[in-house]
């Protein structure tokens, strides 16, 4: 195992758990420099960063400055510049949530019911957008967010992955809907009161966007209720309506869904066995 592997974890481990520290060290000099867990093992690691190589020592500085970020508390997944979702690679940059295992299950949730038309309101990175879009190939997607660095990044994705969606940019909350053109509104909106911050790691407070994450805690269905509202016009008859929830309001959000004439609503709970998918289809009469 070469040197510069050892001083990364050494460096690493005073602020993560050493196990986690290796962990990094590996993914970092596999993404960015493209050494396997058996480069490091033999020692190839010391000869790419040779400081007497001009091209090294580029290397060097590279590396140097990654690991400061990560020693700061920034996440892997911005330092590295991407993420796995649903088994597609999903670049992320700091102007979007980095996509999480709980949000692969909305996507399982809603891909049996075969969606011809599909809107993913609150896009972020497009991981929901561009899962379904993959899985479900004839299906038209669109992918709606308030912010222009989001779409940049979403649109960047499906650039690079081939996966036909078209962006728009529209804030949920004012936003006017079509006549009855989607079968599906999927939607991971924010929904973390301002009075959970506490609860929170420092890496997602210090560095993800929080205009993705919190709603006011007297109103936490504020994004649910617009969708929701939207929905009522923007979906066919029987089109589905499916939301990723906080814990804590999944119930809410099914009742939400009932009054305005959603039924078949289920809620599901994730891989922690948290309340955190809610899904309906609307009957018009």
């Amino acid at each position: 195992m070469g040197k510069v592997f050892q001083d990364i974890r050494g460096q690493l481990a005073t602020r993560y758990e050493r196990g986690e520290a290796q962990a990094m060290g590996f993914l970092l000099l596999e993404e960015l420099f493209g050494l396997t867990k058996a480069d490091v093992l033999i020692g190839k690691d010391d000869e790419t960063f040779d400081a007497q190589s001009q091209s090294g020592m580029k290397r060097a500085t590279e590396l140097h400055i990654a690991v400061g970020r990560l020693m700061k508390g920034e996440p892997i997944q911005y330092v590295i510049g991407h993420t796995d979702f649903c088994g597609l690679r999903i670049d992320v940059g700091r102007g979007v949530l980095i996509p999480r295992q709980e949000t692969e299950e909305l996507v399982a949730a809603v891909e049996g019911f075969n969606p011809r038309s599909i809107l993913d309101v609150g896009t972020g990175s497009g991981c929901i957008a561009l899962a379904l879009k993959h899985r479900l190939k004839e299906a038209q997607v669109t992918a709606m967010d308030i912010s222009k660095e989001a779409l940049k990044i979403a649109r960047g994705n499906a650039e690079r992955l081939g996966l036909d969606i078209a962006f728009e940019q529209c804030d949920i909350l004012n936003a006017k809907p079509r006549e009855q053109i989607y079968d599906l509104i999927v939607s991971n909106p924010p929904y973390v009161c301002e009075e959970e911050r506490v609860e929170m790691e420092p890496h997602v407070l210090d560095y993800e966007p929080e205009s993705a994450l919190f709603v006011p805690n007297n109103h936490p269905l504020l994004f649910y209720e617009a969708i929701t509202e939207y929905a009522i016009t923007a979906l066919n008859d029987g089109g589905m309506l499916a939301f990723e929830t906080n814990r804590r309001f999944a119930h809410d959000v099914e009742a939400l869904m009932a009054d305005a004439g959603f039924d078949g609503i289920q809620v599901k709970r994730d891989m922690f066995n948290n309340e955190r998918i809610v899904t309906g289809c609307l009957r018009r009469k």
